[in-house]
């Protein structure tokens, strides 16, 4: 008797997944609950179960393919009907060198899996690096996708000649359109060479994310400084002993609290917009998204209930779930329910003031630049003014206009700065 197993519905809001790897191939017996298959959704990549005992009658799917939830990728008998061989050419190319669980799977030249996370393998896909050529710098061997770029610079490495900026991904990946609700684009190879680089997984979110955020919220802005001259002695003071508990004190933990404080104070930019119901949610939960640059590109992964978190507990919270975004080692509940945003671009250099485009459905997000020694002019005790270095940190309040005002931007604003220039205040304002 013939099985299908199609896509599942793979969490809140996803509807398709690209998939990575795929490890079984026609006439391979199967138990329930192996891994046959990797996919990269929109928001994590997730090792799929088999849901069937038996043997793969027909593979649908390849590397690099999107496919939708509902649509049919293995076909499984239940190994009372012969299954006939499979044709050389449908074997599907197995970009993975991984096995599934508790049986065999065929490896390539007998050799043994390369350590590397699916976000690596991709990036060796699209460089044309041959993972088994790279040696690992990671724990046990682990490759990096650091280690990948280095392999791809070495002479003779690329597959893909005289690209200036990117080479051109391999495989069966095909670009898609993101919307047809623009003009269509004149024919730029007109004009000189080109190449095109399909938008997937992270990149294809983002681009829906931030077109939905900016056609849906109106935007606006609230900039200010911050002295964090104070807090940054505080945190200097007391970083080894955060590290010591496996963390990492950042100006991020700091924030997410003094944000926690300000969510509790004024409610509403810990909310959502029903347009349909004309309703403003107003969540009683504090769960904090921090945007991570990884090599995927932006990923938002949740702390949650940080206003019942200690500044300790919080940095080494983040501090994991941060290292674990970055090798996409992440779970998709870890990357949903959000009900605020923090970005800061300070650890990459950036500049000052930005604006920061709102995480929907959210109503407000918090962007951080980079600190500063700056010359500030501060009043003497006894009388008159003097001009002193501070380490001033630029941010920027973007919220919903029809959610909440200006007025409450800068109330909300200062609860922040407040928190954020005497770290004694912060710890007293804690809830």
């Amino acid at each position: 008797m013939a099985m299908e197993f199609k896509l599942p519905d793979l969490g809140e809001g996803i509807h398709e997944g690209e998939v990575l790897s795929v490890l079984v191939s026609a006439g391979d017996a199967v138990k329930e609950g192996d891994i046959i298959l990797s996919v990269e959704t929109d928001k994590a990549a997730v090792e799929i179960p088999s849901p069937f005992t038996g043997v793969v009658a027909a593979v649908n799917i390849k590397p690099g393919q999107v496919v939708k939830v509902g649509e049919v990728m293995i076909t499984f008998s239940d190994g009372k009907e012969g299954v006939s061989e499979k044709k050389k050419e449908d074997k599907p190319d197995n970009g993975s060198e991984a096995r599934a669980a508790n049986r065999e799977v065929k490896k390539p030249s007998g050799k043994e899996p390369v350590p590397a996370s699916p976000a690596t393998r991709r990036l060796a896909r699209e460089l044309g690096v041959d993972l088994y050529s790279v040696t690992g710098s990671g724990p046990e061997g682990l490759v990096t996708a650091e280690d990948v770029r280095a392999a791809a610079e070495a002479p003779g490495k690329r597959k893909v000649a005289g690209a200036p900026l990117q080479a051109l991904p391999e495989g069966p990946a095909t670009s898609r359109p993101i919307s047809s609700d623009v003009p269509p684009l004149p024919d730029f190879s007109k004009w000189g060479a080109v190449n095109r680089v399909p938008v997937r997984s992270i990149r294809r979110a983002t681009a829906r994310q931030m077109s939905l955020a900016w056609s849906q919220i109106p935007h606006v802005s609230n900039q200010d400084w911050v002295d964090i001259t104070a807090l940054e002695a505080f945190r200097v003071k007391h970083k080894a002993d955060i590290e010591k508990r496996g963390g990492k004190l950042t100006l991020n933990a700091f924030a997410i609290k003094a944000v926690a404080t300000a969510l509790k104070t004024y409610p509403n930019f810990n909310a959502s917009l029903d347009t349909a119901a004309g309703d403003i949610i107003v969540k009683r939960y504090f769960h904090i998204g921090v945007a991570v640059d990884t090599d995927d590109g932006l990923i938002v992964p949740v702390l949650r209930d940080v206003d019942r978190k200690s500044i300790t507990e919080i940095a080494v919270e983040l501090g994991d779930l941060v290292a674990r975004t970055r090798e996409r080692k992440t779970t998709l509940e870890e990357l949903q329910g959000g009900t605020f945003t923090i970005t800061n671009v300070g650890g990459q250099g950036g500049g000052g003031h930005f604006a920061p485009i709102i995480n929907y459905p959210e109503v407000a997000i918090l962007g951080l630049g980079k600190a500063r020694l700056q010359p500030v002019v501060k009043d003497k005790d006894g009388g008159g003014h003097a001009i002193v270095a501070r380490l001033m940190l630029p941010i920027v309040l973007c919220f919903d206009h029809r959610v909440v005002d200006g007025a409450d931007a800068i109330r909300f604003m200062s609860v922040v700065i407040d928190a954020l220039e005497d770290p004694e205040r912060l710890f007293m304002t804690m809830t």
